[in-house]
């Protein structure tokens, strides 16, 4: 129940922007959602933008900001039925729950589209609610060390890639909507069937998460009562282990809801390692280094990186927005400080790796020095 105060409120804010050309809802107001509202408010046309959250101070707060125009009451708050765009921005679950509750009123010509990592169930679940034509997946693959509205920036997207995913009924014109919009937040938008995305984040995300916590529990497991493994891990295998730190919820959710891929390509896993572990065993002349060399040219395809084994890497993330001249300002702020920058490029998935900058140093003196520099000159780095 909310206060009456709380309530002239929001009958006034609708009565201020009930003009504006054009009406965004959010359904969950975190981290990405609350990024995706601070770049909109970047846009040279106005609209008007509302948002639910469970947790109402952070809906409060954005208005505050400017970012929300007027806070929805409840998911069956008449005025979602002007929203053009709706965006599902809670946990994959509780959006299928979500859109099952707003579901009357969602008006013909709007567009429902979420922002998870996993896109069969919400799909499947638009395609039975009788809706498939008026959703559009979407996956921003930005992120960040912090979680919800207040760890939330406006640039947050910029650069990154944007996963658009339709289904077979999806409505072309939508597609494209969504698409264009993603690139007006500076995204770079990427259209991909649905059941196709979640086969290729179980490859390039979802199973490297699972298979570098099974490296860290391996450590734990086989540990001396000394711990030395412990003391003594570091370089490569704390670089192959780090995305371990992320969350276990969301880790467990994302297992749940994508564990058929997961456990396919663990299986495919499995027995590369055994073919790799027989091959190891019986010694066999060239085929080891075939195994290494296979595996280093590939990946050196991804990026341009060093060769041999993994090394420890001296690495700093930077959080610039995408203007111009900012990384000619970063460059010169480290080259003024005699820091030698060995790698340089922006990170365009940002899952897992915070800041849009990542600049690689050859020193741990040096990454100390380049941190403090930057840190002195407004930057946030990680």
């Amino acid at each position: 129940m909310v206060s009456d105060g709380i309530s002239e409120n929001t009958q006034k804010n609708n009565r201020i922007s009930s003009n504006l050309p054009g009406t965004i809802a959010f359904i969950g107001l975190g981290l990405i959602g609350g990024s995706i509202a601070k770049a909109i408010r970047k846009f040279p046309r106005r609209y008007r933008l509302i948002a639910w959250n469970p947790h109402a101070d952070r809906v409060d707060a954005a208005i505050e900001e400017g970012v929300i125009d007027v806070r929805l009451e409840s998911l069956t708050d008449p005025l979602l039925q002007e929203a053009d765009i709706i965006y599902l921005c809670a946990p994959v679950e509780k959006n299928r729950e979500n859109l099952e509750t707003i579901l009357p009123l969602i008006k013909d010509s709007a567009i429902v589209t979420d922002i998870g990592s996993v896109k069969t169930d919400i799909h499947e679940a638009a395609i039975r609610l009788g809706i498939e034509d008026k959703f559009v997946g979407g996956h921003p693959m930005a992120g960040s060390e912090r979680t919800g509205y207040f760890a939330s920036k406006d640039h947050l997207l910029e650069n990154a890639y944007y996963v658009i995913t339709a289904s077979d009924g999806a409505d072309e014109a939508r597609i494209r909507r969504m698409a264009a919009f993603a690139a007006g937040i500076d995204a770079i938008p990427i259209r991909m069937d649905y059941r196709e995305h979640d086969r290729i984040v179980a490859a390039i995300s979802h199973v490297p998460h699972v298979i570098a916590a099974s490296l860290v529990h391996l450590v734990e497991d086989n540990d001396n009562d000394e711990h030395l493994m412990k003391t003594i891990a570091a370089g490569g295998f704390k670089d192959i282990t780090r995305i371990a730190s992320s969350s276990p919820q969301m880790w467990e959710e994302i297992c749940m809801t994508n564990g058929a891929n997961i456990t396919d390509f663990l299986d495919k896993f499995i027995d590369s390692l055994s073919r790799t572990k027989q091959v190891i065993e019986s010694r066999q002349a060239g085929a080891v280094e075939r195994f290494f060399a296979g595996a280093r040219d590939y990946r050196d395809s991804f990026i341009e990186a060093s060769s041999g084994p993994i090394k420890k890497v001296y690495a700093l993330h930077i959080d610039i927005a995408d203007e111009p001249g900012v990384i000619a300002s970063v460059a010169t702020l480290l080259a003024v400080h005699t820091i030698n920058i060995r790698n340089i490029g922006i990170t365009h998935n940002r899952e897992v790796e915070s800041g849009a900058l990542r600049i690689e140093v050859g020193t741990a003196e040096d990454a100390e020095t380049a941190r403090r520099v930057l840190t002195q000159h407004g930057y946030t780095v990680s």
